[in-house]
């Protein structure tokens, strides 16, 4: 599936853009310059605004004589592709590896809440046979 491929491989720097419009719900290319630590120049980032618009990541609309870029996919549908190829980098493909380093990165903050939640998700996921 082509938009996986695309969405998996943004640079650090379409990553932080990509980022702010998400956060933002939308932004401009001076919204960007504002919010990302050491930035690119202006035009760096309407180029790659542009590169991330031909990649379908990000579509823009004119408000007067500036573009508003949005973002084209939800952050929970683009971030998939991104956690399958951390998935594979680092665990070998293996899910199981993923939850244990992220349930020890987080055990000080899980709540027996949170635990349930998790326990409800893995129980639902084994019945509808995921």
């Amino acid at each position: 599936m082509k938009s996986r491929k695309v969405l998996a491989t943004l640079s650090r720097r379409e990553r932080q853009i990509m980022d702010v419009i998400y956060r933002k719900g939308s932004a401009s290319a001076g919204d960007v310059l504002a919010s990302i630590a050491d930035p690119p120049s202006y035009s760096t980032v309407r180029a790659i605004l542009g590169v991330l618009e031909n990649k379908g990541h990000v579509k823009h609309v004119a408000q007067g004589t500036r573009y508003v870029y949005l973002p084209t996919v939800s952050r929970d549908r683009a971030g998939r592709p991104a956690l399958a190829s951390v998935l594979e980098t680092f665990f070998d493909g293996s899910t199981e590896k993923a939850v244990s380093a992220l349930i020890d990165l987080s055990r000080s903050e899980l709540s027996d809440d949170d635990f349930a939640r998790l326990s409800k998700l893995i129980d639902q996921a084994r019945s509808e046979g995921r």
